[in-house]
Formats: structure tokens, sequence, C-alpha cells
């Protein structure tokens, strides 16, 4: 598995991610000529550290959630007591991906209120479909004869099944994963129509305000950190695989 950045564009990426959510007035003249009627060309009204930690917070625990639930429910169907439930576990898992995140929000903000569980609950519900198609997958793409050989040494069900055929499909899972991981960095940006904190507050300022610089700004933090983050889950997962012994497998 490769990075899909080069070392040293992937460090100079990171230092000017980290220099512009610590210094972020020293960019004030590179966003300047975007504003109109002398608006102010960094967003000030809270920090874009505490925002990009706050963002990043609601992703990674959506993807925990999410990760649990696919990888379970992918265990289970491939299980033959669980055979049976598999279109009905291709239909849950496809509601996130079939109703938008909006709708889940709208859907959402009269049973549990404003804030910060609406967008979890919708970023759950987003990321379950990649990573369960890939939990499918590796599952499936475990050999029989490796399979075989397990029970002939004696396994039982759950051995075989902890010690053979999840180890060797861990490496479609994380990139399920990540792609699910990556994907919310983006849709998480909608909480903040529901007052969650993250960095669709800057985005959503900017375009109620009219101003440029605001919605660049936001949108700039985002791509970049979803580049250097898909970047280092992939760099991850080669050292995963490597470390377990098993086949590396090229960056989607």
């Amino acid at each position: 598995m490769r990075a899909i950045l080069p070392a040293a564009l992937r460090l100079a990426g990171l230092a000017l991610l980290v220099t512009f959510l610590l210094t972020p007035e020293s960019f004030a003249p590179l966003f300047a000529p975007l504003t109109k009627n002398d608006a102010p060309p960094i967003y000030t009204q809270s920090s874009l550290l505490s925002l990009t930690v706050a963002h990043l917070q609601l992703v990674f625990g959506a993807a925990v959630a999410s990760s649990l639930v696919a990888v379970g429910l992918g265990i289970f169907v491939t299980r033959p007591a669980g055979a049976e439930f598999l279109p009905l576990s291709r239909a849950i898992v496809n509601i996130g991906q079939t109703f938008p995140p909006v709708a889940v929000l709208a859907l959402a903000v009269p049973m549990v209120g404003f804030g910060v569980l609406p967008t979890l609950l919708a970023l759950f519900l987003y990321g379950l479909l990649p990573i369960f198609e890939n939990t499918l997958s590796g599952l499936a793409e475990v050999p029989s004869e490796v399979l075989e050989a397990a029970t002939g040494m004696g396994m039982s069900d759950r051995q075989r099944l902890v010690r053979v055929e999840l180890p060797l499909a861990l490496p479609v899972i994380l990139e399920g994963i990540r792609l699910s991981v990556v994907i919310n960095l983006g849709t998480a940006t909608i909480g903040s129509t529901v007052a969650a904190k993250g960095l669709g507050e800057v985005i959503i300022a900017g375009l109620l305000s009219d101003n440029t610089a605001f919605i660049l700004q936001g949108g700039l933090v985002v791509g970049l950190i979803a580049v250097l983050l898909y970047d280092a889950m992939n760099v991850a997962e080669g050292w995963i695989t490597r470390l377990l012994g098993l086949p590396s497998r090229r960056a989607a």
C-alpha cells in the first residue's frame, strides 16, 4: 500500500495547516482581496483551531460507532445463522445513502434537539455503507482452502473468525473505514446548521455575509485535512498489514 503524497509534500501540507490554525491572522493579506466592504478577511468569531478539533471529534466519534456496527453486522450476515438477514442488513445500511444527511438532521432535531447528537446520527448513518460492504468483500475474499486448513487444524468457528478471517479481511475493512472517514469530513460541515461546532460554521458565516474569504478558509481547511488524513490512514494500513504479514493493497 502506498501513500498518495510524497513525504515532503505531506509534511509541507501539515505544516501549512498547523500554521494557519495557530496563527490565522498571518494569512490575512492572502484572503483580503476576497472580501467586500472592508469585511474581515479571517474568521475570528471562534478559534479556527477549536472548530477543527470539534469537527474531528464529530467525525471520529461517528466513525467508531459506524465501524463497530457495520463490521459486526457484516460478520453476522456472513455466518450461516445470519445469512438470511443479508438483504435486510443491506437495506438498513443503505438508509444513510438513500436519505441525505440534511434530511436525517431535519428528522433527528425534533427528537434529540440541536447540537452534536443529530449530527452524530447523520454521520453514523452516512458512514455505514462503505464499511459494511468492505467487510463483506474482505470476508468473501478469504480463500476457501485457508478456511478448510483452519478447520482441519481443529479451530472452532470463533477461533477461525478471529485468527484467520478477520486478519485476512482487515486490509479491505480498513479501506472501508478510511473511505467513510474522509467522506464524513466533508459531510460534517452540515452540522453547523443545527448548532454543532465545526468548520461548517466558518463556511455558513461566509455564505450569510457574502464573504468569500470565510467560505474559502473553511473549505480549504476541510479539504487539506481530508487529503492528509486519507494519506495518514493509508500509511497506517500499510504498517498494520506489514505487522500482520498480510499482502499489501494499493490505495483506492
